[in-house]
């Protein structure tokens, strides 16, 4: 799937906290200071994981498609549950074991292929390498000055009602109006993945995907705006990948076409192959008269 170069999609844009954020680094072990601060960099600035964003994205996408047919996206978290579990890789191997290895890495190829949910196309699985990559989100520093902030927190006991015996805690959130780099990248997508991808960055857009934890009590609220889509298809046309080799060595943008004019489409080809794979059914009309 990746051996040959096809089509490529940056993009690039800013995540603003909406409300305050905590995405935490564990408990500390200083002797001063927040008993749960937030992840930071190496210079002490807050951080969102690469993969808490992919994370987020891919479960509100998962929950979308298992709404739409439950075999269209697996569950990560357990084993069983995989569209093709460790099991079945190693029964489908020992079927093919003497075959020679041309013919066992095309048989190895359509297999995976052909059993991996549409999730996992786009954002991978144990069997298929990941199409989307997303860089760790690191904040603006123009827009930053230190500013944490420190809350209080407390178990309470459900018998009495009241607060438990040394459950006082302090923890750290970046607070509302901070802003983060957001950088990704597609390749070798097809147009649906593409248009998966898109509903998903929608839900970021409008604010309907929090990250981090406390999100219950209003944390973790953020709103991407996208600044650039910037793509190229050079599948089937070498002397068009070579022009766009020169042009990237350039540095010359036009080696790229603006994505924003193939959103709608590639939402279409979505919902087209959505269609496509959606077992008919029967519908009986009942009339009274």
């Amino acid at each position: 799937m990746f051996d040959i170069f096809k089509n490529r999609l940056e993009l690039t844009g800013t995540l603003t906290t909406v409300t305050a954020l905590r995405i935490s680094a564990g408990r500390s072990t200083e002797p001063i200071g927040s008993d749960l601060p937030v992840i930071k960099d190496a210079l002490g600035r807050p951080l969102i994981p690469g993969a808490s964003f992919k994370g987020a994205l891919r479960s509100r996408l998962e929950s979308f498609l298992r709404g739409i047919n439950p075999d269209f996206a697996a569950n990560p978290a357990i084993e069983s549950e995989w569209s093709i579990t460790p099991d079945e890789m190693s029964d489908f191997k020992e079927t093919i074991k003497n075959f020679k290895p041309a013919e066992k890495e095309n048989r190895l190829h359509t297999f995976i292929i052909d059993n991996t949910d549409l999730v996992s196309y786009l954002f991978g699985s144990p069997w298929l390498a990941s199409k989307f990559q997303v860089r760790d989100l690191t904040v603006l520093p123009d827009n930053w000055f230190g500013q944490y902030q420190e809350r209080d927190g407390v178990a309470i006991d459900r018998d009495t009602e009241t607060a438990a015996d040394g459950k006082l805690y302090d923890f750290q959130v970046v607070p509302a109006g901070t802003p983060f780099d957001f950088k990704a990248v597609v390749e070798n997508a097809k147009e649906w993945e593409l248009g998966l991808l898109m509903i998903g960055l929608h839900q970021f857009e409008t604010e309907q995907i929090p990250l981090g934890g406390g999100r219950s009590r209003g944390l973790g609220v953020v709103r991407l705006k996208i600044k650039d889509m910037h793509w190229v298809d050079v599948e089937d046309n070498p002397q068009f990948l070579l022009k766009y080799l020169q042009k990237l060595v350039m540095g010359d943008t036009t080696a790229y076409e603006d994505a924003m004019d193939y959103k709608d489409e590639w939402v279409r080809r979505l919902i087209d192959h959505l269609n496509s794979k959606i077992p008919p059914q029967t519908t009986t009309v009942t009339t009274t008269e």
